[in-house]
């Protein structure tokens, strides 16, 4: 849509080029053709205005003169509530139903009570079971097993040699939404997308979110147990390993071959290095820059030191 209709529905004062906008993207990834937002909820991204490519940027009194010449400033009270206003025009169909029909590859078994939605692209020797669903414009790699009561929204793309468990979801809308001065909440329509790289295996019942913008990432030879929770726009690195109950807050990215144990979990924006381990029921509140790491404890410290702390509070109550 055009700029001037996106100031309308946003409130928003508008002056420069009324040019046509085709998507939302982050400061770092928009073109000129696509408009972004800066919230003061993560003022650690005011540093990325100056140098963003987008069409426009929606900011408030505050962040307008950091905009650089080539975007235009779109200005609002409460940034993060007109975006999730906005998210909602832009956001796909649920399915595509003007696509051509799907794709079946060669020796590919698809049960009678599966779903495979108009423009799905399925390859060669995969076996999709019973319940399963591929939404409109999803890709499903070689040598891929979907379990039955698999859940796959519309895009999002799974490689080859890849296992899902039963009950599993992925592309679903990640918890996201804004909130007012009024304890109103508006929707985020998510309108990225998942990546399952090649070789991964997913447990059962593990949810993971479609990215706000952008995608959700899960690396080659990832492996998942059951009962994951992966959140919108986070990444998962190359062959790391995340046990039950364990989750990642959104935006977070973890390096290659981490290993996650049972209900431990990573909060949102942070990273952690390659190699590094972390215990059962251990929280990771800060990015973590060291490689070849193991941790436990919340608060989060070397699986070491957390061994002498517990040593000493036994003594403690030992003698009490």
């Amino acid at each position: 849509m055009r700029l001037s209709e996106i100031a309308s529905i946003i409130g928003a004062e508008f002056q420069g080029d009324d040019k046509e906008i085709i998507s939302m993207n982050t400061l770092k990834d928009a073109n000129e053709y696509e408009i972004s937002f800066v919230s003061n909820k993560n003022k650690k991204y005011f540093k990325d205005i100056q140098n963003s490519k987008a069409g426009a940027i929606i900011v408030d009194t505050n962040t307008k003169e950091m905009v650089p010449s080539g975007s235009v400033a779109l200005v609002v009270e409460d940034t993060y509530w007109q975006m999730a206003v906005l998210s909602k025009y832009f956001a796909p169909s649920l399915e595509d139903t003007d696509a051509p029909d799907a794709v079946i590859g060669q020796d590919t078994h698809i049960d009678a009570k599966a779903t495979i939605a108009k423009g799905a692209v399925v390859g060669s020797n995969c076996y999709i079971m019973a319940g399963s669903y591929i939404g409109s414009g999803c890709e499903i790699g070689d040598n891929t097993i979907l379990y039955p009561n698999v859940t796959v929204y519309r895009d999002c793309k799974i490689g080859k040699d890849c296992i899902v468990h039963a009950g599993t979801v992925i592309g679903s809308d990640g918890f996201g939404f804004a909130s007012n001065r009024l304890g109103e909440h508006k929707k985020i329509y998510h309108n990225g997308i998942v990546v399952i790289e090649d070789d991964v295996e997913i447990g059962s019942n593990v949810s993971i979110d479609r990215a706000v913008f952008g995608m959700t990432l899960v690396k080659k030879g990832a492996r998942l147990d059951n009962l994951i929770q992966v959140a919108h726009n986070c990444e998962i690195g190359e062959g790391s390993v995340f046990a039950a109950q364990s989750g990642m807050a959104g935006s977070s990215i973890v390096g290659r071959n981490n290993v996650f144990g049972a209900q431990s979990g990573i909060a949102g924006h942070l990273h952690t290095g390659d190699f590094n381990t972390f215990a059962a029921r251990s929280g990771v509140t800060k990015t973590i820059t060291q490689s070849g790491k193991i941790f436990a404890g919340f608060p989060l410290m070397e699986h070491k030191m957390w061994l002498k702390l517990q040593a000493k509070l036994s003594k403690i109550l030992q003698s009490k």
